[in-house]
């Protein structure tokens, strides 16, 4: 036997052990310099004026809420839903205080029964809340939320990210590094089109993992990023 075949015993062993260690300590740096979700619009209404057709609370305070305000008509929001299940809610449903909110007017009740059914016979929906509310408080909510719906019929497929201190989280600047190059004029996502698979799957999800990711840092203290997100909603109001 050479000496090498009694060191290749050794080597290989030295390599499986001591890949993974370079491997975490290549990734550990950038653990802390990710760029957060930033906070694209405050004071966004509380829902203490709707009504769970389940009879119970529904609040965003404290919570991570995925909310969407449908229309009359919810079942015509059907596919939106069920992408949100699918694509949003199965994948972050075990994460403490997550929840989803869907909020309608009170004359859409039927549908809206009809529509959670519906959803429900996919799975069960723990951490999904149904709620109604009148035009006014619809109205209210709805005026509080930045949005991205381009058109009057894409508003009610919109889904939004709201944190616990009743922050709405999104973008400023939504531009692909295509549109860097061609330098395009920057523009914001502040609500996910729920129709369009690519926004929740490639956009919704990793936003959601980076808030995930900013809360979990701030029960560890070493998140520092909060005077940073501020300038950048003061700037942006300083702007328009």
């Amino acid at each position: 036997m050479t000496s090498f075949d009694k060191l290749r015993k050794p080597i290989i062993l030295s390599l499986l052990f001591f890949l993974p260690v370079a491997f975490l300590l290549f990734l550990y740096p950038s653990v802390h310099n990710y760029t957060p979700l930033e906070v694209v619009n405050q004071d966004v209404v509380e829902l203490d004026r709707f009504r769970s057709i389940d009879g119970e609370e529904v609040i965003l305070q404290d919570r991570l809420t995925v909310l969407a305000i449908y229309s009359y008509s919810p079942l015509d929001q059907s596919t939106a839903a069920l992408n949100l299940k699918e694509l949003i809610y199965d994948k972050f449903k075990g994460f403490k205080k997550f929840q989803v909110v869907v909020v309608a007017p009170n004359a859409a009740e039927d549908e809206l029964r009809q529509l959670k059914e519906e959803l429900y016979s996919y799975s069960d929906l723990k951490y999904w809340q149904f709620a109604l509310g009148d035009i006014q408080s619809i109205n209210q909510l709805g005026n509080s939320l930045l949005t991205s719906a381009t058109h009057e019929s894409s508003a009610f497929n919109q889904a939004y990210i709201i944190d616990k201190q009743l922050n709405q989280r999104g973008r400023f600047d939504d531009r692909s590094k295509n549109e860097l190059k061609k330098n395009i004029t920057p523009y914001g996502l502040y609500s996910y089109d729920c129709t369009e698979v690519a926004d929740l799957k490639n956009k919704m999800s990793e936003d959601l993992r980076i808030l995930f990711t900013e809360y979990r840092q701030k029960r560890k203290g070493t998140f520092e990023s909060d005077d940073r997100r501020n300038d950048n909603l003061k700037s942006d109001g300083e702007e328009n």
